[in-house]
């Protein structure tokens, strides 16, 4: 989940000490158990205790990837935190729901099933959410128009007016879906600069449409390409 001041090295001391076998046992550190490993002393041993008291506050996508559920990823796991919402929600769906969930194929849904089948998994959640740890995705702010919606983009290359993630900020908030990769499914490729011909080259192949940024700016003030 991204904790600050706990690199491998430490993971590995605190393995050798018998202090954690998985990662809610982290939140169960105390003071003497970290300034006892090697290396430590008072600052850094309250500075990773705070960089874990942070990360009780990581977002439900980042607890989603860090449970280490196979074949879900940092992106995978963004996919399932917007479609679920929470983690209960997650727990009980079943494959028919799962591969209905944009790009989860079968392999994902069946890895995230036999996750959430084994008791050891159900247990360890438990106990992470024991610990504080966030287990539903945070509201979002009311889209600024549907003048995007049920449209998906991938975005790519240098822009003039926008930064990359400006472009896909813009995407969300106008009721669209940015997607991490070229398929048939795709709605839209919105194009920047220093963009590697082969996206390009597979989108046209696919008949799917390429945006410049210009052609974007219009399609977000609802005039169509």
């Amino acid at each position: 989940m991204d904790i600050g001041n706990l690199g491998g090295r430490t993971i590995d001391l605190l393995f050798q000490k018998g202090l954690i076998r998985s990662p809610s046992d982290l939140y169960q550190l105390t003071y003497e158990d970290i300034f006892q490993l090697e290396g430590f002393k008072d600052l850094s041993t309250r500075n990773l205790l705070n960089g874990i008291k942070s990360s009780k506050s990581a977002p439900f996508d980042n607890v989603l990837f860090a449970l280490g559920i196979r074949y879900v990823g940092k992106t995978v796991a963004e996919k399932l935190a917007q479609y679920f919402k929470n983690i209960d929600e997650l727990a009980k769906a079943d494959f028919d729901i799962l591969i209905n969930v944009p790009e989860i194929g079968e392999r994902i849904a069946e890895s995230v099933l036999h996750f959430f089948k084994d008791p050891t998994s159900l247990e360890e959640i438990e106990k992470l959410r024991s610990a504080g740890i966030n287990m539903v995705l945070a509201e979002e702010e009311e889209p600024a128009s549907d003048v995007l919606e049920g449209k998906s983009f991938v975005v790519s290359g240098v822009f003039e007016h926008f930064s990359r993630d400006g472009i896909k900020e813009a995407i969300k908030k106008n009721g669209g879906k940015v997607v991490s990769y070229i398929s048939a499914k795709l709605d839209f490729l919105v194009a920047g600069d220093k963009m590697g011909p082969a996206k390009k080259q597979k989108a046209e192949a696919l008949g799917i449409a390429v945006l410049s940024e210009n052609d974007f700016i219009k399609m977000l003030n609802g005039q169509e390409k």
